[in-house]
């Protein structure tokens, strides 16, 4: 997951992807290998609203700059990935995981010349 991560993350540090993709359970993470889903970290994203799912492109994100946002995220990714459910809209999460609705976040920017292999069912 980080060797991908680093192929289409713009905000891709091994210092700061390492930590979060080793707390993703083992499962979650097959699944998310075998369906293309990438997760990227993205200082960007407000402190108050720090993980985020784009669902068209299959992309986890979070502010590594909060330190809530990592549990956020691989609670939904944890969830997401045993029902194997993945809408094409953007969920979006406050510190705490709740959902956010009507938020603007930044769009996702994948590294120059990558390409996102998200396979949609």
């Amino acid at each position: 997951m980080v060797t991908r991560s680093a192929n289409v993350c713009s905000g891709h540090s091994a210092e700061r992807t390492t930590p979060t993709v080793k707390k993703v359970p083992v499962g979650a993470l097959r699944v998310m290998l075998d369906r293309g889903l990438v997760m990227c970290p993205d200082r960007r994203l407000d402190a108050d609203a720090p993980a985020v799912f784009f669902g068209r492109v299959g992309v986890f994100e979070w502010n590594p700059e909060v330190p809530e946002s990592s549990a956020v995220i691989v609670k939904q990714i944890d969830a997401m990935t045993r029902k194997d459910e993945y809408p094409s809209d953007t969920l979006v999460w406050d510190v705490s995981g709740r959902p956010l609705e009507q938020r603007t976040v930044p769009a996702f920017e994948a590294r120059p010349g990558a390409a996102v292999l998200y396979k949609m069912r």
